[in-house]
């Protein structure tokens, strides 16, 4: 049924514009959108759960498969629940706030364990995903934004809207922010909204919870204590935003460094030093490496501050990561932490040829770690386990550590 003159570029097969089709969903993707056939064909439906009959409207055919919207839940499954949030489904921050949390869990191990089939070739169990502490109130930093006031007015303060690239919606509060961030959220909206003529474009509103407080200024400096280590870092530079699980996941990747008896860690892209300086009582020796001067300055900043003396921090070229580190590598694990997009050849290159006892991967995208992984397989490392954290509990988003020993040499 043609509800409306469909775009330029839609393609009209094998479903027409907005015509509605009802199918069961058989799984989630990695974004969160819920997987069913029609007749063999895949079809995609945001916010539709793995075993539910649902009414799709389609807005898109692609080469192998088609999107639609979800119109209608026919069948429910029995983890579906009520979100949390009323902008659930219109705000895109949160994609699983309508299942049940111990399921989020499961389809994010069972993500994990479908990537490394997929990409790597290997069917291999996957620990099950740790959860949060807190489920709820637990992101330390939010950044809402605007758009460039018309005649001096303010108009929708937040963030994107569920599939657009430019279209704003308003938020009030968000219930994954920490508690300090939302009651300081209306005050701060306010004041923005006042201020209005100021602004001859958009912006980018900083909200970092800190010791306590709210802190705006992206050049100010904020403090997060885990276990009993302090960091200080400034507040628009990056650091693991989920406070509340953070004690357990420095934990697990210490525990899995030294499960070999390594004494010496190195913690390449150490940033402001979370893992170096977490667990540097448990080494004989940590050096951090980082290719940014400035972010070098703060892991050496608060080695001092925690009185570590145990600990080395040194700038190195990308080229020359390993140049500095004299540890012996068959006492040594190496600990990485890369940006979303992974590695580059060039670090995986040098990491191999350095040649630690241990690699513990930490990555913010399992898809780029399979990868990565593939080549370290490649050239002599075995994975022992993979473990999925959950520091985004409601989101799509899974941190995974892969756990790689050096296979021992024969003859």
């Amino acid at each position: 049924m043609m509800n409306q003159r469909p775009p330029k570029k839609f393609v009209p097969t094998p479903f027409g514009y907005h015509q509605e089709i009802e199918l069961r969903i058989d799984s989630l993707t990695n974004l969160g959108a819920g997987v069913g056939r029609v007749d063999g064909w895949v079809v995609f439906v945001a916010y539709a759960l793995p075993g539910e009959r649902v009414r799709t409207r389609i807005f898109r055919n692609d080469k192998n498969c088609s999107q639609g919207d979800l119109v209608k839940v026919l069948e429910a499954s029995p983890d579906r629940v009520e979100p949390g949030c009323g902008l659930f489904g219109i705000c895109g921050g949160c994609q699983y706030q309508h299942l049940a949390y111990p399921q989020q869990l499961a389809w994010k191990t069972r993500q994990v364990r479908e990537l490394l089939k997929h990409m790597a070739g290997e069917e291999r169990e996957v620990n099950f995903c740790e959860s949060s502490e807190q489920i709820w109130n637990y992101r330390s930093k939010i950044t809402p934004h605007f758009e460039q006031p018309r005649d001096g007015v303010v108009a929708e303060i937040g963030f994107l809207a569920t599939g657009r690239r430019n279209t704003l919606v308003d938020v009030e509060t968000c219930p994954i922010a920490m508690s300090e961030i939302n009651e300081a959220l209306p005050e701060i909206r306010a004041d923005v909204r006042t201020r209005g003529k100021q602004f001859k474009r958009g912006a980018t509103i900083l909200l970092r919870a800190t010791q306590g407080r709210v802190e705006r200024n992206p050049k100010a400096v904020a403090r997060e204590r885990v276990g009993d280590v302090d960091f200080d870092f400034l507040a628009g530079e990056f650091f693991q935003n989920n406070p509340f699980i953070l004690p357990k996941f420095t934990a697990y990747v210490g525990e899995m460094a030294l499960a070999a008896g390594a004494k010496y860690l190195v913690d390449a892209y150490c940033g402001s030093g979370l893992f170096g300086l977490s667990l540097a009582k448990r080494f004989e020796q940590v050096a951090g490496v980082e290719v940014n001067e400035a972010g070098a300055d703060w892991a050496r900043r608060n080695a001092q501050l925690n009185g570590l003396e145990n600990v080395i921090v040194m700038t190195a070229s990308a080229e020359a990561i390993f140049a500095e580190v004299d540890f012996p590598a068959g006492e040594t694990a190496v600990v990485i932490d890369p940006p979303r997009k992974g590695c580059t050849p060039e670090f995986l290159e040098q990491l191999v040829n350095f040649g630690p006892q241990r690699i513990i991967y930490v990555s913010c995208d399992p898809a780029t770690q399979v990868r990565d992984y593939k080549y370290l397989r490649d050239s002599g490392y075995l994975m022992e386990e993979i473990q999925p954290f959950d520091l985004f509990p409601h989101t799509r988003h899974v941190e995974t550590v892969m756990v790689l020993a050096k296979r021992p040499k024969i003859g």
